[in-house]
């Protein structure tokens, strides 16, 4: 069961690159933490700017605030 805790953050992306891509950020370039932050507070529904104005769904939502998550840990 520990071992299981321990690597949790190894088996949480399913699809690495998934968010940039949705963002249309370029490969390369670091996703601003104030982007990060505008997603995991934003409604499902609502527009948000990164790149461009980006519809927040609810999966672009859970990427957003697992990003944040692993910025933390210094990732």
């Amino acid at each position: 069961m520990a071992q299981r805790k321990k690597l949790w953050m190894q088996s949480a992306v399913k699809s690495p690159g998934a968010l940039r891509r949705q963002l249309g950020i370029k490969e390369g370039q670091k996703i601003p933490a104030s982007v990060l932050q505008r997603l995991a507070e934003a409604r499902i529904g609502a527009g948000v700017k990164a790149d461009g104005t980006v519809t927040v769904t609810r999966q672009l939502k859970k990427r957003a605030v697992l990003a944040r998550t692993f910025r933390k840990y210094g990732g």
